[in-house]
């Protein structure tokens, strides 16, 4: 399919006829760009046995994977509000596509530490394609289009550790570094002959770009409400699955295939977001009813914790599962409502606050890693549980006690 190019923005009839490839293309680009991100996660026993990194390291690919990822969201995300998206995106995949393949012919430790740092680049051009998704719908189905988008990027998160462990287990770690790459190739030649051609709307230096960064987020109220609720819930999702797979290979034997197919179980979850995406249409014109819909969606994160301390032994797992459904339903729910919320503060800064967001949520989810870790390996599932819970309802109570803020808009 031909790219559309238009010299400002769509036109209304090419808006109301955006099609299900270009919807398509930008779900597969989101979702297989911040798989980077989590596909390597229990792959690190192998990788440091084969290029020579010492155990005491083993988690250092991960961290610097994460390191690259938030700095490119503060230095290259804002850069879709200046430049055109696809001349923004397309080298940033390459960038990644380059660095997978240095990841998957290294032998040796700092080669690879390298490329590590390169693949942490490649997910911020989902972070983009976002926006760019968000600016190419037409208003009245925005929450839509951006549901199915975000369906395509959380089957990314949840896909990526379990295929993961599947390619590794049967042809070796360095399988899924080229898989990846290969479809970072595909992506590529896509979103150069699918995409429509999209002008930016501001013509700040990117000196200018970056100082205003400061100001969006302070003179955004509701950024911020949205970024601090957001991030009990997705440091919870991530202690989560982090903690989880902990618990099962600790507590109830399973090797690395049986805890990849309990990952599986939590796909599910995203398939609410085309469903929430029209809820959040609805509430953008009836304010009341994303009020309700959010405060749903924070009330059922808080329940998956708390059914996960019942049941025993196999039941327990069982439990577990629901509880990841439940969990991952339950954020991806929210997180739509948010960034149809955020992407309505303007046109010509929505990039730039999509990456605040990012940033701030990403940052609450490290810190989840790192509670669910700790958790199990101090006092086990319960406590691992009981900061979930806290997470969870500090977000329930937060939204509960201050209500949806006024933002105070100005142009940067």
């Amino acid at each position: 399919m031909p790219s559309l190019e238009v010299e400002r923005g769509l036109t209304s009839t090419a808006r109301s006829h955006l099609s299900g490839g270009i919807i398509l293309t930008l779900a597969f680009g989101c979702g297989l760009l911040v798989a980077n991100l989590y596909f390597g996660q229990p792959l690190a026993a192998p990788i440091s046995a084969s290029t020579g990194l010492p155990p005491s390291l083993a988690g250092v690919p991960v961290t610097l994977t994460q390191v690259g990822y938030a700095i490119a969201l503060l230095l290259l995300a804002p850069l879709g509000d200046i430049c055109e998206t696809r001349a923004v995106v397309v080298p940033i995949v390459l960038i990644g596509l380059l660095a997978l393949v240095a990841a998957a012919l290294s032998s040796s430790p700092g080669p690879f530490l390298v490329a590590s740092l390169g693949i942490g680049i490649c997910p911020v051009g989902g972070q983009i394609l976002l926006p760019y998704a968000a600016r190419l719908a037409p208003e009245h189905e925005r929450g839509h289009v951006v549901g199915k988008v975000m369906s395509g990027l959380l089957l990314g998160i949840m896909l990526s550790r379990p295929m993961g462990s599947f390619v590794a287990s049967v042809a070796g770690w360095r399988a899924i570094y080229w898989l990846i790459a290969a479809g970072e190739a595909v992506l590529a030649v896509l979103l150069l002959k699918v995409l429509p051609s999209l002008r930016p709307q501001t013509s700040l230096s990117y000196t200018a770009l970056l100082r205003s960064l400061l100001p969006i987020w302070r003179n955004h109220a509701e950024l911020r409400y949205r970024a601090v609720i957001h991030a009990g819930l997705l440091a919870a999702f991530i202690l989560f699955w982090t903690a989880a797979p902990l618990h099962l290979a600790r507590d109830f034997g399973l090797g690395q295939q049986a805890i990849g197919l309990f990952a599986l179980a939590g796909v599910s979850g995203a398939c609410v977001a085309p469903f929430v995406g029209r809820i959040a249409d609805a509430g953008h014109r009836q304010p009341r009813i994303a009020q309700a819909a959010q405060l749903v969606a924070l009330t059922t994160a808080v329940i998956p914790f708390i059914i996960s301390f019942f049941g025993h032994r196999i039941w327990a797992v069982g439990l577990l599962a629901c509880a990841g459904i439940v969990l991952d339903a339950a954020v991806t729910a929210n997180m739509i409502l948010s960034q149809r919320a955020i992407f309505s503060l303007g046109d010509d800064i929505r990039t730039r606050v999509n990456a605040l967001y990012m940033a701030s949520i990403f940052l609450a989810g490290a810190c989840g890693s790192a509670l669910g870790g700790w958790g199990i390996a101090t006092g086990g599932w319960p406590l691992a549980a009981a900061f979930g819970v806290a997470l969870t309802g500090g977000s329930l109570l937060f939204a509960l006690l201050s209500g949806v803020p006024r933002s105070n808009p100005r142009n940067f």
